[in-house]
């Protein structure tokens, strides 16, 4: 394996008014939480909902025929620490800007919380569907409603998921023992980007390979661990949360609805433990199973199997410790992520009013014309960070290059450190800021709508919220 190399260098203005109030909430809750909360027992509940499609309705890319497998909306709500914190993953491929609002507000006020202490995260499926309320509210107002996803599909999840938490809520269990686990996780991640002689992009190894001679190349860097967390009750194990960096696609484009491999091996997981389990993709972005997948329909639950096996790893080696609410904390850096120069507010706008473009051309570009507003705005992105005991789990945004998951451990390899990315998918890919001179798909103009610097002020927020050195 190649060794890890230090780093080498809604209406969106009634939404802007929103998020400010909201931010001014925050601060509030973040800092004055009454002490009393901190004496209240540590508990733990458990939410999934359904967030299949319905027939005819878009997926990410084509309409849905069918379910292959069910896709799921599901999370925990942790209770004692100060104010409810909720942690939720989605099958989905993307949740960006008024589709983080929307789910973040609603489970938010289902817990009795504030949305800067609820994390949303999709596992990236791509035949599953996006959603962006604000793009749509663009789309709407000139004529195209619903063109990028199912509008009131993804309401009904959000409120249904909304009534599980406040469900999860009252069913909570008492928490006495918190799990930490490793697994390795064999032939499933491998680099995309294959460098050639001059440290340019020579291959982009996309997640299905047919090529045998790309495929042939180094798996390159990767993070091929898994790492696992779970909650107890005494000897009562009570749900496992686990994390692993890898684009989730074996083939797509089917029409059916599909979980993927990352879901198939969650959902065997969870059927072999008996208890609920929740999974995150880390930072995935530039990692796929491009190198062991050339596309073959059998090989999505020959990856399912490998994933589910790191899990097992992870299950069994685990090593568990009493833990309290005194040990648990969540913390929040707002950052401005640099926009990237090659958004251009009136060509998008064009697109948007352009009633002979392709409705998927359109939809997209009122999604970036959302996020360039929100940036030009001066709109932040909340990057969490969920402390337990002696782990935390940082909760980051887009198609996170893996590199920045590798960083973090390092900075604190006294801690087990884990990482959900594909949080506000409004960036797109983010990659390193030296994988911007290197070309390739994934820092492209197509792929990335932040500039090179977002390297910096991203590690800085790590930094901040791992409590670590900072670089001299």
């Amino acid at each position: 394996m190649t060794p890890v190399a230090p780093f080498e260098g809604f209406s969106v203005g009634e939404h802007h008014v929103k998020r400010f109030l909201l931010s001014a909430v925050a601060v509030v809750g973040l800092f004055w939480a009454p002490a009393s909360n901190r004496a209240e027992e540590l508990r733990v509940g458990a939410f999934d909902v359904d967030a299949s499609p319905p027939v005819g309705s878009p997926l990410a890319y084509d309409p849905t025929r069918g379910i292959d497998t069910p896709l799921s909306c599901r999370g925990i709500v942790l209770i004692g620490a100060g104010k409810p914190i909720v942690l939720c993953a989605i099958d989905w491929i993307g949740i960006s800007s008024g589709g983080q609002t929307v789910f973040r507000e609603s489970l938010a006020r289902a817990a009795g919380t504030i949305p800067e202490r609820v994390a949303v995260h999709t596992l990236h499926q791509h035949d599953a569907p996006r959603c962006d309320f604000a793009a749509d509210e663009l789309l709407r107002d000139v004529g195209l409603a619903d063109a990028g996803f199912d509008t009131r599909h993804a309401r009904d999840v959000v409120q249904r998921a909304a009534g599980a938490v406040a469900k999860a809520l009252q069913e909570a269990k008492p928490v006495t023992h918190l799990g930490l686990g490793t697994g390795l996780v064999e032939k499933v991640a491998s680099n995309r980007r294959i460098l050639g002689p001059d440290g340019k992009v020579l291959h982009t190894r996309w997640t299905a390979t047919k090529d045998a001679a790309i495929r042939a190349f180094p798996e390159g860097t990767i993070d091929p661990e898994l790492k696992l967390i779970s909650f107890w009750n005494g000897e009562e194990p009570i749900v496992a949360l686990t994390y692993y960096a890898t684009h989730p696609q074996s083939y797509y484009r089917t029409g059916l609805a599909s979980a993927d491999f990352p879901g198939l091996a969650r959902n065997a997981r969870e059927q072999e433990m008996g208890l609920p389990h929740i999974h995150f993709n880390g930072a995935g972005g530039n990692i796929g199973a491009g190198k062991w997948n050339d596309g073959s329909p059998e090989n999505r639950q020959v990856l399912a199997d490998r994933v589910a096996a790191g899990m097992r790893r992870a299950w069994e080696a685990q090593k568990k410790m009493p833990i309290s609410a005194d040990d648990v904390a969540w913390t929040v850096e707002r950052v401005a992520l640099p926009l990237a120069e090659h958004l251009d507010e009136q060509a998008l706008l064009k697109t948007v009013q352009d009633e002979s473009a392709k409705p998927s051309d359109r939809y997209s570009a009122a999604k970036h014309l959302v996020w360039l507003r929100r940036c030009r705005g001066g709109d932040t992105i909340d990057i969490g960070c969920l402390k337990l005991g002696t782990a935390r789990v940082l909760h980051l945004p887009g198609e996170l290059f893996v590199e920045y998951q590798l960083a973090a451990q390092q900075l604190r390899p006294d801690l087990f450190v884990a990482m959900a990315a594909y949080g506000d998918y409004a960036p797109g890919y983010i990659g390193t800021e030296i994988a911007y001179s290197q070309g390739g798909y994934e820092t492209s103009p197509r792929a990335s709508k932040v500039a090179p610097h977002v390297e910096g002020v991203l590690m800085q927020a790590i930094r901040k919220l791992l409590e670590a050195d900072q670089p001299q």
